[in-house]
Parts: C-alpha cells; sequence; structure tokens
C-alpha cells in the first residue's frame, strides 16, 4: 500500500495568520507605527530640514543617503528634464486634460501614463546600452571593439540609437551642461567615469559612422549620470517621469488659470484632414 503524500511545509504555510498578514507586504522603505514614521531607518523629524529632496529620493529608491557631490549630480539631472514645452505629448495631454474640467491629480495621471518606451523610456534604453558596452569591456574587449560590437547591428537594422541626437535642437542644450558637470564629478573622484567614457565613445563612433555627429539628447545624457551613479535602467525610466511630472504639474496648473473648455490639440478652425472614403448613401430598404 502506498503510503500518504503530504505537501512540503514552507516558513510561510506554518507561520501564524498574523504573521503571514504581515508578511504580504513587507518593505524596508518605511517603518511606521502611531506617533512614528521612520524612512529607511532614519526617523523623518530628523530628515525634515537636513536634506534636499534628491537626497530623499536617493534614500528611499536606494536605501542610504549620498554625499553631497552625488546628490547634487542626481538633483541637476531632476532640474534638466522637468519640461521640454506644450507640444511634449505629455505636457499637452495634462493641458487638454484640465480643459475637461477634471481635478489636478487626473490631469497629471493622464500625462505620465503616456511616458512609455517611445516617449519618456530613452533614458532606460540608452541606460541598458552603455551596460552591454560595459559588460563588454569589463569581459575584456577594448572600448572599440564594444561600441562596434553593440552599435553596428543597431545601425544596420536601422533602429534608432536611445538618447542620440533630437528631432528639435541641433545640440541639446541640457546635454553640454550636464557632461561638463559629470567631468568635474570625474575629476573630483566622485563617480568613475566609466560611463562618460562609454557615453562619448558613442557620440564619437556614431560620428563616423553616420559622417555626421549625434550629440547626446537629455536622455542619453542622464543615463551616463544615472549609470555612474549606480542607478538600474528602471530607476533610470522613474527619476525622468519624476522630473517630468514637475513640468506636467506646471503646465496643468497654468492652464487652471487660464480657463477654456475642452481644448483639443489644435485650434478648431485648422482643422483635420479626412481621408476616408467619400460620402456614401445607405441603400433604402426594399
Amino acid at each position: 500500500m502506498t503510503a500518504p503524500t503530504t505537501a512540503p511545509t514552507t516558513a510561510a504555510t506554518t507561520a501564524a495568520p498574523e504573521d503571514r498578514i504581515k508578511d504580504w507586504w513587507s518593505t524596508a522603505i518605511v517603518d511606521i507605527e502611531p506617533g512614528k514614521i521612520a524612512f529607511r531607518g532614519y526617523p523623518i523629524q530628523e530628515l525634515i530640514g537636513r536634506i534636499g529632496f534628491a537626497e530623499m529620493v536617493w534614500l528611499m529608491v536606494r536605501g542610504e543617503l549620498p554625499g553631497p557631490e552625488r546628490a547634487a549630480l542626481l538633483e541637476a539631472c531632476l532640474v534638466a528634464g522637468v519640461d521640454h514645452g506644450p507640444q511634449a505629448p505629455s505636457i499637452a495631454i495634462a493641458r487638454m486634460s484640465m480643459t475637461c474640467g477634471i481635478d489636478i491629480n487626473n490631469a497629471m495621471a493622464s500625462a505620465t501614463n503616456v511616458l512609455g518606451d517611445v516617449h519618456g523610456g530613452a533614458g532606460q534604453a540608452a541606460l541598458e546600452l552603455y551596460l552591454a558596452i560595459d559588460a563588454r569591456i569589463r569581459a575584456g574587449e577594448s572600448l572599440a571593439e564594444a561600441l562596434e560590437a553593440v552599435l553596428r547591428p543597431l545601425i544596420e537594422a536601422r533602429q534608432p540609437l536611445p538618447g542620440f541626437g533630437h528631432r528639435f535642437h541641433p545640440v541639446d542644450p541640457r546635454a553640454p551642461r550636464l557632461i561638463a558637470l559629470a567631468r568635474e564629478a570625474v575629476a573630483a573622484g566622485t563617480i568613475g567615469g566609466d560611463f562618460v567614457t562609454i557615453g562619448l565613445g558613442v557620440e564619437d563612433w556614431l560620428a563616423a559612422a553616420k559622417n555626421r555627429r549625434l550629440t547626446m539628447n537629455i536622455d542619453g545624457v542622464t543615463a551616463v549620470i544615472f549609470a555612474e551613479l549606480g542607478f538600474s535602467p528602471m530607476l533610470a525610466r522613474g527619476l525622468f517621469i519624476l522630473s517630468r511630472s514637475v513640468g506636467i504639474m506646471a503646465h496643468a496648473h497654468e492652464q487652471a488659470q487660464q480657463g477654456g473648455r475642452i481644448k483639443g490639440p489644435t485650434p478648431p478652425a485648422f482643422g483635420y484632414r479626412y481621408v476616408g472614403v467619400s460620402r456614401r448613401t445607405l441603400a433604402e430598404p426594399d
């Protein structure tokens, strides 16, 4: 006779119900009890007035406070990405949403929801690109060999290279300033500089491959700094969204002050182009 089998026991199934409930949303980020709020072990009252917002962001996602020099680099990236005008889809959506009679939280949510791979995700993709190049260098390839191995297939496949070139700016005015800050940080020993070298190396490789210079844009240069600071690709996107949310909020608020009802993407007098079939008539029933 075969002995009955029993399901394997685990700590999760043998724990007391109260412990299982508490473990359902376990977190190392915040500890809250009546009269107590602590972030990563620091009581909130010790943080208020003593650290800046960029340092708080770092603490929340990384678990430790950064030094002032590294916090300043993060803050520079957050400042640089806040807005790119009402023609940027996320900003336009925020403004249109406000004219539909919703509140600012709905407008901000509507706007941030379009920050995906195409609009808002290039920084994450650029950081992934830099990490692929860095991995080959760490495996023994030269910078030139790693650039060729990673970039050539993308160029031959005619894929857009995330973080380089800009549809509006011949040179993105935010990039030179951020690169200058990154170089200063390398000279001061704040960051190592490997990803600064990789980012500038991609620029040089593209100039030779395309016979024209595609400089880093805001996504490419912030990806360099985020990589130097040790942020993951996912957080590169999250940090951009955090930054752009400031512009989204400002435009939503401004539109609320200006008023207007149900404003579309263009003034109604300009209309749009209909490209469907010409007018048809439904046949009369027999």
